[in-house]
């Protein structure tokens, strides 16, 4: 019987149709094959593999150089005109040049009302007197030339300020030294002038008006008339977020 069994093909191929099927999905393909080797090309097995598998979608080309749009820069903000903090013992902050030259406008005015007084009082003393000629305008010129020359470059250079986010500092005064603080907390308006010469040299005086009897207003002239509008506006939104 179990001769017959091996030698009869017909029953190898329909009894063992189910086994020889999962041996086949086990095992390999049906020539035999490993399942790790690749099918021969035209066998049922390489077709029904290569229709299992989904067709392959093109991809959007990548670029081999990225494209990176750049950033539109925002404008860096001024920097504020008034620092954190300030040192008592730390450097003045000196005026606009242009300050020095209304200073000296200032002495050439008053030399000569000087040397003109000198020649009036001169030309009145000689009439009563027997005076030598130059012995009053002579040394009324020489003082007038000083006034002109040297007074002009020590007040400038004697002048200067501080402010910080609280208060300002004005120093002046060549023989009278005067060192004034101002709390922004106490001031109550500021004023931003010109005359005439400021205005054609483009500078301006800025005043603060406190409360209180000494002292009640402060002024700082000869700063560059943009940068005083600046620290009037920044005082004033200092002064209003104190009140707040």
């Amino acid at each position: 019987m179990s001769g017959n069994d091996q030698d009869d093909p017909q029953k190898d191929s329909a009894g063992g149709n189910g086994e020889s099927s999962r041996a086949r999905q086990l095992f390999g393909h049906k020539s035999g094959a490993s399942p790790w080797e690749k099918p021969e090309a035209g066998s049922p097995t390489a077709t029904a593999t290569a229709a299992a598998q989904p067709a392959p979608t093109a991809s959007a080309p990548y670029p081999r150089d990225a494209q990176y749009t750049p950033r539109t820069p925002i404008a860096d903000a001024p920097p504020p005109v008034i620092p954190a903090g300030v040192d008592d013992d730390g450097e003045l902050t000196k005026l606009h040049p242009n300050y020095r030259l209304v200073m000296r406008i200032g002495a050439i005015f008053a030399g000569l009302a000087i040397t003109v007084a000198a020649i009036i009082a001169e030309a009145a003393l000689r009439d009563n007197f027997d005076l030598p000629t130059g012995i009053i305008m002579l040394p009324a010129v020489a003082v007038a030339l000083f006034l002109v020359i040297r007074i002009p470059n020590a007040r400038f250079n004697a002048r200067g300020y501080q402010i910080s986010r609280d208060r300002l500092r004005v120093v002046r005064g060549v023989m009278w030294h005067s060192d004034t603080v101002v709390p922004f907390s106490r001031v109550q308006h500021i004023d931003v002038d010109q005359g005439p010469i400021e205005r054609a040299l483009d500078i301006a005086t800025m005043t603060l008006h406190t409360a209180g009897s000494h002292n009640a207003s402060v002024s700082l002239p000869g700063l560059g008339h943009e940068l005083a509008v600046q620290m009037r506006e920044e005082i004033r939104a200092h002064i209003k977020r104190e009140n707040l």
